[in-house]
Formats: structure tokens, C-alpha cells, sequence
């Protein structure tokens, strides 16, 4: 797969900021292009947490429970609930927690499986997700660099 010129240069110049620890990545996007990116990085980030919640639901439930579309719907209404928590209820760890079981009951809904089933499929997802990204940390030689934001990351401040 090739990226597009705009595409490898947008990936370069954010990676070479995000390795020298210089100023946002954010404000290499011009202002008129923000939405757009937005949008194709949201659904980017949809088809990536699909494929990955595919692939933990085949190995926990099995082929014929885990289907790619129960795993984009899946993706999709979780990553649109917990944003929706997370804007709107003051508390980060009560959002964190509604977050946590609303993704439960989707998997558990849509896979068609129990509770354990679900967390099972949850933890999976998780693994996978942190083996993908480290992988492509370690292929890019930043994995230094992403252990240090995901280690200072503020979510759960109060």
C-alpha cells in the first residue's frame, strides 16, 4: 500500500515532532483542512478498533458470534457513548467506569456472549491493541517517546 504525498508528509512531519518533542502535531494541519482530517481520522480510528475487536472475538467466541459488522457497530456506538460521557459527566473516573460497561454490554450484546466473554474479548482487544502499537513504535523508533505519553497521559486526573 502506498500513501499519497500529502498523506506520507503530514505522517513524517508528525512523527518528527512527536520524536523531537516539539510543538503539537495539530498545528502542522492547515486550519482549513482540521475537519476533514478529524474526520478521516475518526474513522481511521474506527475500522482500526474494528479489526481489532474482530480479531479478539474471533479467538474468545468464535467465528460464527464475532462478525466484522457486529465489530464496526461495536467501535462505533462505544467510541460515540464514551465521548459523549466523557463530555458531558463532570467526574473522569465515573465517566471512565460508564465508559467501561457501556463497551461490556455492547460486546455482550453484540457477540452474543456473557460477562466473561465480554471482558475476555475487552482484555484481548486491549493486548492486541498495545502489540500494534508497539510494533509500529519500534518500526518507527519512537516506542521511548509513546511510553512517555501513555505513562503522563491525564486521563484519570481529576
Amino acid at each position: 500500500m502506498t500513501l499519497l504525498p500529502p498523506t506520507k508528509l503530514v505522517l513524517l512531519a508528525s512523527l518528527n515532532l512527536v520524536a523531537q518533542e516539539q510543538g503539537p502535531w495539530w498545528d502542522i494541519i492547515p486550519p482549513g483542512l482540521r475537519l476533514i482530517f478529524s474526520l478521516v481520522l475518526f474513522i481511521v480510528s474506527l475500522v482500526v478498533l474494528a479489526v481489532v475487536l474482530y480479531l479478539a472475538g474471533l479467538v474468545v467466541v468464535g467465528g460464527k458470534r464475532a462478525r466484522l459488522s457486529d465489530a464496526f457497530l461495536i467501535s462505533l456506538l462505544g467510541t460515540v457513548l464514551s465521548t459523549v460521557l466523557f463530555m458531558f459527566v463532570p467526574f473522569r473516573m465515573l465517566a471512565l467506569l460508564l465508559s467501561t460497561i457501556i463497551w461490556l454490554l455492547l460486546i455482550k450484546r453484540f457477540y452474543e456472549t456473557g460477562w466473561l466473554g465480554a471482558i475476555g474479548v475487552g482484555i484481548l482487544a486491549m493486548i492486541v491493541f498495545l502489540v500494534v502499537t508497539a510494533l509500529i513504535a519500534l518500526l518507527f523508533g519512537i516506542l521511548y517517546v509513546i511510553m512517555e505519553r501513555f505513562l503522563s497521559f491525564p486521563i484519570l486526573w481529576v
